[in-house]
């Protein structure tokens, strides 16, 4: 697809005018199609900047807007805020996974819907706003994309939902994150069911069904917190 068809979409949703379209296919290339294309440079540097774009922006805004949360809450807020599913979530909205650019092989695999490149997609983005129209619309374009997660960190409902849950197990025993991958749809456009698995270290944890992918992920987790509390029972 054209990618300007694409900075028409930014353009439409978060009235952000994206102008550099060289820059723009840049961060939409993934390094598989390097392999095809010798002449293309892949998204990897500013996938680097967007994440800490992000970062800082999400950082200053749970900052000031929560002056009476602790440093720990707000750490755990935005460890979930900026995490591979949710800013995957926030990139499919915006149809941004019908635009990477990746091999024929890559994408008959199911690249395009693989949660880890569709979120480095997304910070690569994220890093284009930045630089070509600076860091009030990256930080307009950020928190536009995850009002959802906003708004659940303010009602603090974040801290319940069983991703957040095990993803704060895996990362206090392990250092590491959770990944979520869609592997099923089933049903007509309107009325789909989602199956989707969660992965570990290489381990299919669990596998969850839900008429959302966020459903389905939920679904997902609770069944991987139950392996863990299960293994934690019988190693007592």
């Amino acid at each position: 697809m054209p990618i300007q068809d694409f900075a028409d979409i930014i353009a439409d949703i978060y009235d952000i005018r994206i102008t550099d379209l060289a820059l723009l296919e840049r961060a939409l290339t993934h390094r598989s199609y390097l392999g095809e294309d010798h002449s293309r440079v892949s998204n990897e540097r500013l996938e680097f900047l967007g994440d800490s774009v992000i970062g800082i922006v999400m950082a200053e805004y749970l900052y000031e807007k929560y002056p009476d949360r602790p440093e720990g809450e707000l750490s755990k807020a935005k460890a979930v805020a900026v995490s591979e599913p949710e800013l995957a979530e926030a990139a499919e909205k915006i149809k941004l996974p019908d635009f990477i650019i990746m091999s024929a092989g890559e994408r008959h695999s199911g690249g395009a819907k693989r949660p880890s490149i569709v979120s480095d997609a997304f910070e690569a983005l994220v890093a284009v706003v930045y630089l070509n129209c600076g860091m009030a619309a990256a930080e307009k374009f950020v928190l536009g994309s995850l009002t959802e997660m906003l708004e659940k960190i303010d009602k603090n409902e974040y801290l319940s939902d069983f991703k957040t849950k095990l993803q704060e197990y895996i990362q206090g025993r392990f250092k590491s994150t959770p990944k979520y991958r869609v592997v099923g749809e089933i049903g007509a456009d309107h009325d789909k069911t989602f199956v989707v698995e969660v992965i570990f270290a290489g381990e299919v944890l669990a596998e969850g069904i839900g008429k959302s992918k966020k459903a389905a992920e939920q679904n997902a987790a609770k069944k991987a917190l139950a392996i863990y509390e299960t293994r934690e029972q019988n190693n007592e």
